[in-house]
């Protein structure tokens, strides 16, 4: 009788610890709930699951918002996979604001949790949008063994200190030719209070500038130092070739959204991280970096048309008091925030070639480090014809993930435009896919591992 009653009772032990799988082969599951961190995490995993696990990872919520959990980057999207068989996980992330330090680790939870409700998948993919892309990259590098593939999408792929130079550029332009003694502090704030008044302070005369040919022109730019294209939001008139106008007054927008979030607030933030200032532009020369910009052509017509002289304020922006950065804030943000390109799985990159938060030069940056690391040959990137950020459709979105999983099924890429449209279009047939052959032009101050000269500012 003992030996029956002990076999029963771990017989019912046992059963107890499958219960999680056989739910979840029975009826669809979704679960909710808090990580150890603080961290919340969402899993939808259908009846009919294929084996196949997606961690997303969500773009950036600043500082202060609420924490939400995201499984998939849209509502579409996560129907059709779950009908698909797909199991989707996802995490806010223990804090918001530049988080990367607690956005890796509760992804990761997230992954350790779903296995041990669920079983381990046969496939584990990462993918994520805008700085869900830079957190998916830090994933597939850092820790290659717990997936076999990766997708970023419009992903801050240049990684954090190039970013930050990146956004320290076109601010710097505006103060020195719009604002010359104001004395606006672009970096090192002391709290989010003077950050947002030196933000405020240089809109104000962004705004002002605008209603002159000459501000217009100041404004092309300083747009120009940081690639803001001409046609960066649907909401907008696209211009026709030569029509300087409406691309200056659509970087404008841009200008001001750039000046209310990235380059003060959230600066302000990523600072009180890393303990000081990342970034720098000691030794920065703008008359070389406007030269290779693609928008360089515009700056000079408009230029023209105001009847300025360009080469005058290049000089007066190589006069200027430069900004210098904090060695110990660098530190930190090329330990915690800064990409090697050393992939060991395939990575898919797709961009938005009118992003004006993140510029499509950035696919340019990873490229380069990952060349440099050798794995050139596991990244692929390719080009959505599209004004704004992340704009990508569901069927542009789901082609991407369908062509990551062709190459590793068959260990070939195929991502040209016509594929990846004919796969879009299989997904969404109501819907005119926009991929197209692309070449984006080279970052303008790239900064990964890989090239040890970076690491000097």
């Amino acid at each position: 009788m003992r030996i029956r009653l002990a076999l029963l009772t771990a017989c019912l032990s046992l059963a107890a610890t499958a219960l999680p799988a056989q739910a979840a082969d029975a009826t669809d599951a979704h679960l909710e709930g808090e990580l150890s961190s603080g961290a919340l995490y969402v899993m939808d995993v259908p009846a009919s699951w294929n084996g196949t696990v997606l961690l997303y990872s969500h773009g950036y919520a600043p500082a202060g918002s609420p924490k939400r959990a995201q499984n998939t980057p849209s509502t579409a999207a996560r129907d059709k996979l779950l009908a698909e068989g797909y199991a989707l996980i996802g995490s806010s992330y223990a804090t918001n604001g530049w988080a990367v330090t607690e956005a890796v680790p509760d992804q990761l939870a997230t992954l350790d949790l779903f296995t041990q409700k669920f079983g381990a998948a046969r496939r584990t993919l990462a993918w994520g949008t805008s700085y869900g892309g830079f957190v998916t990259s830090a994933l597939a590098e850092r820790h290659a063994g717990r997936f076999d593939g990766s997708l970023s999408m419009c992903g801050l792929v240049q990684g954090g200190v190039a970013n930050w130079n990146s956004t320290l550029d076109p601010v710097f332009a505006l103060r020195t030719l719009l604002a010359p003694g104001s004395g606006v502090r672009l970096a090192g704030f002391a709290d989010q209070a003077e950050a947002v008044a030196a933000a405020e302070t240089l809109t104000t005369k962004v705004d002002a500038a605008q209603q002159t040919p000459e501000g217009r022109a100041r404004i092309a730019l300083a747009a120009a130092l940081h690639n803001i294209p001409g046609y960066n939001d649907a909401s907008q008139t696209e211009p026709g070739p030569g029509d300087w106008k409406t691309a200056q007054s659509n970087q404008y927008a841009a200008v001001r959204g750039l000046l209310q979030r990235p380059a003060f607030s959230w600066r302000q933030e990523a600072e009180s991280r890393a303990g000081g200032n990342p970034s720098w532009n000691t030794g920065v020369d703008y008359s070389s970096m406007l030269a290779r910009s693609p928008l360089y052509k515009e700056v000079r017509e408009l230029y023209k048309e105001a009847g300025l002289s360009l080469r005058t304020d290049l000089s007066a922006l190589g006069r200027a008091p430069r900004v210098s950065a904090d060695p110990s804030a660098v530190r930190w943000m090329r330990n915690t925030s800064v990409f090697s390109g050393r992939l060991s799985d395939p990575q898919l990159n797709i961009h938005t070639t009118g992003d004006a938060l993140i510029p499509v030069q950035s696919e340019s940056a990873y490229r380069r480090a990952a060349t440099a690391s050798g794995a050139a040959g596991l990244l692929r990137q390719a080009y959505v014809d599209a004004p704004g950020h992340c704009t990508f459709t569901p069927g542009e979105t789901l082609a991407a993930l369908h062509t990551l999983e062709h190459r590793l099924d068959t260990g070939r890429w195929d991502t040209s435009p016509g594929a990846l449209n004919s796969r879009a279009k299989a997904e969404d047939p109501k819907t005119e896919p926009r991929y197209l052959p692309y070449r984006p032009s080279a970052y303008p101050r790239p900064y990964d591992l890989a090239h040890p000269g970076d690491a000097r500012p």
